[in-house]
């Protein structure tokens, strides 16, 4: 008998890449962060893993203002989770277009 999808948030969704942090830590930590969830578009298109270079650009109040896609595999698969998620980061206030690369590992 076939298995039923889980669609729950497995306990390991992702991993950030911390060394992206490592060049600004003073300036660019998040003060609130929200983990993304394995998307259900990426189980529809039978991917278990996946891995997403993102773009951050903070605004001076600390508020992510853009979140640009640099690299994904497979592609388009978790681009609009990532979006959706860093898109409600917060980070400490400072100077206006900051930015930030960061590695997300998706794992089903």
């Amino acid at each position: 008998m076939p298995t039923k999808p889980n669609f729950a948030r497995p306990a390991a969704a992702l991993a950030f890449a911390a060394a992206a942090f490592a060049a600004h830590a003073e300036t660019l930590t998040p003060v609130s962060r929200v983990e993304p969830e394995f998307p259900r578009e990426a189980v529809s298109a039978g991917a278990d893993s996946g891995k997403v270079r993102a773009k951050m650009t903070i605004d001076a109040s600390g508020e992510v203002s853009r979140v640009e896609i640099l690299e994904a595999n497979p592609r388009r698969v978790f681009d609009r989770t990532v979006v959706r998620t860093l898109s409600q980061w917060k980070f400490s206030p400072g100077a206006a277009n900051r930015s930030v690369e960061i590695d997300l590992d998706f794992h089903r």
